[in-house]
């Protein structure tokens, strides 16, 4: 197979098998077939870009009922608010700024800029959380950002200062497209800013279920130069992010704009040292991974034969990953609770586990809560002391299967 960005060879290393779409939660007994795909994943041997070796179409997954929010969780809205704040002090401080964001979802980072008084415009293909995000008082055009849809931006609003994009730009397989809008949009000295999951925290923490359908490529620096300089481009900055488990924020600027700060040379290093894009380390990574999901399954299929109860906690889109790779269903975890109303009612993609609301998880508490969101645990514990105070235990499985609590 050849690569996406640069038609290089493609090396497999990762196989999960027969995946859902991570978002379609379906209603029980709906008689609809659902999709699947074969979900895997290689690295290019020429530019190391980490990718899916099947692509879904992207209107299988961003469409009018697409139910993620960017505004879920406190921990991300204040992220996003120091984004915007952080935007607006070193690159939106011309006359008249301008500042587009792909994938704007709900506004969470656009309505920061939007009540500054500063020009914006969030380019989002679903219909659903765009309204969110106009009601907001954001403006927002529902569309799939590529070199048309820049070009029809800056005909209508100028060049940008910043395109920014959150959890998105790994989303899309026909990145020349994007980075060929980026070069239109942009003025002279605009910068392309973008963070996604890091390849490199992925490996290190086995975090498996940052791969789903989603989830097209697995940035690093490495890689993200490799593609940035087949358009014109020079990664300048890098910034390591906690957030979702891991992230790097890349800034791309017209090469000979600007710079590169330590920071990348740092970071690329780092890179070539642990041999992160190197095949060898990639299928190590995959055997760990099965390790991962054979303890899982044996610790859930344990408790089960003990009689425990377990509730999963976060019926997150990574979750679909974990539960149809294990195998797990509804006889090893009897619900998920989730805070969103979309998912409440429904069964995860695949696995057909019910999907309840968050007051599920107190009447009673379970035994056992399998965390699926545990890039959010920090903030999850703190919120269920509760649950640990009456003696429930919770479930993780990055970076390897333990138990956490009481």
């Amino acid at each position: 197979m050849e690569c996406r960005v640069c038609s290089g060879k493609l090396h497999g290393f990762a196989d999960f098998g027969r995946q859902p779409l991570s978002d379609h939660f379906v209603l029980p007994g709906d008689p609809a077939p659902e999709f699947f795909f074969h979900l895997a994943v290689g690295v290019c041997e020429d530019c190391s870009m980490a990718q899916l070796l099947e692509e879904v179409p992207r209107e299988r997954m961003f469409h009018e009922s697409y139910p993620y929010l960017s505004s879920g969780s406190a921990v991300m809205r204040e992220h996003f608010e120091g984004v915007a704040k952080r935007l607006l002090a070193t690159e939106l401080t011309g006359p008249d700024p301008f500042v587009v964001e792909l994938g704007c979802n709900d506004g969470t980072m656009l309505k920061t800029v939007a009540d500054a008084g500063v020009r914006h415009l969030g380019v989002e293909p679903s219909g659903g959380v765009a309204d969110l995000a106009a009601a907001r008082g954001v403006r927002v055009r529902k569309d799939f950002f590529e070199a048309g849809v820049a070009a029809a931006v800056r005909a209508a609003d100028g060049p940008a200062d910043v395109i920014y994009a959150a959890n998105t730009l790994c989303h899309i397989p026909y990145v020349d497209s994007i980075l060929s809008g980026a070069d239109a949009l942009l003025r002279p000295g605009g910068v392309l800013v973008f963070e996604d999951p890091y390849l490199g925290d992925i490996v290190t923490r086995r975090s498996f279920d940052q791969i789903y359908d989603e989830h097209f490529y697995f940035f690093c620096a490495a890689s993200v130069r490799a593609m940035a300089r087949r358009h014109g481009f020079e990664l300048v900055d890098v910034e390591r992010l906690p957030v979702h488990g891991g992230e790097v924020r890349y800034t791309l600027a017209r090469r000979g704009a600007r710079t590169p700060t330590p920071a990348v040379a740092a970071l690329l290093a780092e890179e070539e040292a642990r041999g992160l894009t190197e095949l060898a380390t990639l299928r190590d990574f995959a055997a760990r991974v099965a390790a991962n999901r054979d303890d899982l399954v044996a610790l859930l299929t344990g408790l089960r034969d003990q009689g425990a109860r377990v509730y999963g906690y976060g019926a997150t889109a990574k979750s679909a990953t974990v539960l149809n790779y294990c195998g797990i269903g509804p006889d090893l975890v009897a619900f998920v609770c989730d805070t969103t109303p979309a998912k409440q009612g429904r069964l995860t993609p695949g696995s057909h586990i019910p999907v309840r609301g968050p007051e599920a998880f107190a009447d009673p508490y379970p035994d056992y809560a399998l965390l699926l969101a545990w890039n959010h645990a920090e903030e999850i514990m703190a919120k269920e002391t509760a649950f640990r105070e009456a003696g429930g235990r919770w479930i993780l499985y990055v970076p390897e299967v333990h138990l956490v609590g009481a």
